[in-house]
């Protein structure tokens, strides 16, 4: 599936691309919204309402947003963290942008550079697959040193509901 194959002109393979990646995104937000609904007949219900969860949701519902976006330049991480994101019940008004910002983002990057990307990735593992995966490795421990550093970040701020001492 070549976007640059498709013989349309580049404003509407964008559009379409975008079209797609919304569709998609939203749609795997929503069953992880529903797959958090039907928790709440089971036995985790318990889980969904104690305080650390209740305070993870909050953390994501006000930073997640950007790691929604910055989540379309990965390749399979974007789909766990639009679940992640209906699971968690992220506010549609933080959502919503995230999403537009981040399928616009994908929909330029893969109308234009995305395909010939996937293709240079997959040249060199097969010249070199020590490289491909030492690439794969450092961009894993990337994502991973700027999750921390945003967690670390949070936990530093006190909560927005408990007063700061005096």
């Amino acid at each position: 599936m070549d976007p640059t194959r498709w013989g349309l002109p580049f404003p509407l393979v964008v559009v379409a691309l975008f079209v797609i990646v919304m569709a998609r995104a939203n749609a795997t937000y929503w069953l992880g919204r529903v797959a958090a609904a039907g928790t709440e007949r089971t036995r985790l219900r318990r889980m969904l309402h104690a305080p650390g969860y209740q305070r993870a949701v909050r953390w994501i519902d006000r930073w997640g947003a950007p790691a929604v976006s910055v989540s379309f330049l990965t390749v399979g991480f974007q789909t766990l963290m639009n679940l992640a994101a209906g699971v968690m019940r992220m506010r549609m008004r933080h959502y919503l942008p995230a999403v537009v910002v981040g399928s616009v983002i994908w929909a330029f990057i893969y109308a234009t550079i995305g395909f010939v990307g996937v293709t240079a990735v997959a040249a060199m593992y097969e010249r070199s697959p020590v490289l491909g995966i030492s690439l794969a490795v450092f961009a894993t421990a990337l994502l991973a040193w700027w999750i921390v550093a945003q967690v670390r970040a949070a936990h530093a701020a006190p909560p927005e509901d408990v007063a700061a001492p005096q």
